[in-house]
């Protein structure tokens, strides 16, 4: 056979792993997002006639994103973190290339190093503007 995709054990691991790790995290957050809208507006839908899908679709869930968005946004910017960690373990050939061949041939250490900083930087910049411009969207106004 010929064509095709070849999944390498460490990039399998590596998913594996960040997944399970990060849907932990993430699951904790979602269900004390949901358990802290009060248990009186889901009565109070339930007797206008809403039922349960309804009821968390258009009641729980708009009042749970106000306190699930700050520690979701957190923790999107610890998965970016632990990525770039795994990426330096599960492949050192990659990083060995970039910091390794790069380094050699330019003898820029400082440079090289700060570049790649800054890629993460802006990665994680990038994340925090978005979620936090979401987080604006859907706070409640004072009047």
């Amino acid at each position: 056979m010929s064509g095709g995709i070849e999944i390498m054990p460490e990039f399998a691991a590596l998913l594996f792993g960040l997944s399970i790790y990060t849907a932990a995290f993430i699951a904790e957050v979602v269900r004390a997002g949901i358990r802290s809208v009060s248990h009186g507006q889901t009565e109070a839908a339930y007797s206008l006639g809403l039922r349960a899908q309804p009821t968390l679709r258009l009641i729980v869930v708009p009042q749970a994103m106000r306190v699930i968005i700050p520690p979701l946004t957190s923790q999107y910017l610890n998965l970016t973190k632990n990525s770039t960690l795994a990426v330096a373990i599960g492949y050192p050939d990659l990083v060995q290339i970039f910091t390794g061949t790069v380094l050699n041939q330019t003898g820029q250490a400082v440079e090289v190093v700060a570049i790649t900083m800054a890629v993460y930087l802006v990665i994680s910049l990038t994340t925090s503007l978005l979620m936090n411009f979401y987080n604006s969207r859907i706070a409640l106004v004072e009047r």
